[in-house]
């Protein structure tokens, strides 16, 4: 799967002198990749607990994420 474009994802930053770059939710340096990964075990409200990151922070990223794999489902659908 090509890799999602998080420039057009207004809920995160990548600064290359912070974390080499990495995207991070804005203002912090916590990784997207990070809270992504958590919740693989733990649920929005484990994750928000654990993290400095506030629930509006995580579903903007889930929402961004969700329409972006949507997105590229459409263009890669061929009408039969």
């Amino acid at each position: 799967m090509a890799a999602l474009d998080w420039s057009t994802c207004p809920a995160v930053e990548s600064v290359p002198d912070r974390l080499g770059g990495a995207w991070v939710f804005k203002g912090t340096r916590l990784p997207v990749a990070t809270v992504i990964e958590n919740l693989e075990d733990l649920s929005v409200d484990e994750v928000l607990e654990q993290f400095e990151v506030t629930r509006e922070q995580v579903t903007a990223v889930l929402e961004f994420v969700v329409d972006s794999l949507r997105a590229k489902a459409a263009a890669g659908a061929h009408p039969v």
